[in-house]
């Protein structure tokens, strides 16, 4: 999910709930303590150079039980960030404590915003052998020496 698109949710949404990805809330008393931009400058397996750059949202969950985030107001946390920050209309990674801190997508089904698991992948599958249609491959073709990943 884009910037721009939990703005438009959250113009007409009657609350702000946060569902992990086993179906439990997120308890209601969370805060949004940040909203930054985490850029990631790297190069993959095959040797590509890559930027990435997403809209980082950290909820916590404090022991302020009386607290409940309105809409309108993280529509102004929002509307700060991108006026301090320059945000740009960036698609939306969400951390939120767990066992450690987790790090996931957005959606929204019209009541809750779903943190969705994010996976890794290979980038490069064309130079690691990778077939597309994410068939299994053997170990002789990605990782033999001159392969190009591993």
């Amino acid at each position: 999910m884009k910037l721009s698109e939990i703005k438009k949710y959250l113009a007409t949404a009657e609350a702000v709930n946060f569902e992990l990805p086993n179906g439990t809330m997120v308890p209601e008393n969370f805060h949004v303590t940040e909203i930054g931009v985490v850029t990631k400058h790297f190069i993959d397996c095959g040797g590509t150079v890559r930027l990435e750059k997403v809209a980082n949202f950290q909820l916590w969950d404090a022991n302020d039980y009386d607290h409940r985030l309105k809409p309108r107001k993280l529509l102004g946390i929002i509307a700060l960030s991108e006026k301090v920050l320059g945000i740009e209309d960036l698609e939306i990674e969400v951390e939120f404590q767990s066992e450690t801190i987790g790090k996931y997508n957005l959606d929204y089904n019209g009541k809750n915003f779903l943190l969705l698991f994010k996976h890794t992948d290979c980038l490069a599958k064309e130079n690691c052998g990778i077939p597309n249609d994410n068939n299994k491959i053997t170990t002789s073709t990605c990782c033999a020496p001159g392969a190009g990943c591993c």
